[in-house]
């Protein structure tokens, strides 16, 4: 039996773009004292990711906690060094190390972050998984 499957709902090229824009969401939000993810969920609804809200807000408080400091975000096109590390963190391949509890949930959040955010994508899980 031949099985049709429709193409991704999303480009893969609008990842970083929106995990910056969620970043710099969760930063305004929590600077100015509103509700963080109730922001975050009117910003990623744009994206179809609403109900990952919850899920960027533990990672950014994670990160936050893991690195001991306040995080910083960019303006504009111009990324912070902060924002090119949740890049990274994203792509894989600025996990920390080390066994800290607080590391080692950092590092699943940001992995089961990529296998939500890739499924609609048609991306293969269990690569991302390893």
């Amino acid at each position: 039996m031949t099985r049709q499957f429709s193409p991704p709902s999303h480009d893969a090229s609008i990842m970083p773009a929106m995990l910056i824009e969620a970043a710099r969401c969760w930063r305004d939000a929590r600077d100015n004292r509103k509700p963080v993810q109730p922001s975050l969920f009117a910003m990623l609804s744009r994206y179809g990711h609403g109900m990952l809200a919850p899920v960027f807000d533990s990672i950014m408080t994670l990160a936050e906690d893991v690195s001991g400091r306040r995080i910083t975000t960019g303006n504009g096109p111009t990324l912070s060094e902060d924002e090119h590390r949740l890049i990274d963190l994203f792509d894989g391949t600025g996990l920390p190390s080390g066994g800290s509890g607080l590391t080692v949930s950092l590092r699943c959040a940001v992995k089961s972050l990529r296998i939500l955010l890739t499924r609609p994508l048609g991306i293969t899980t269990a690569r991302l998984a390893a």
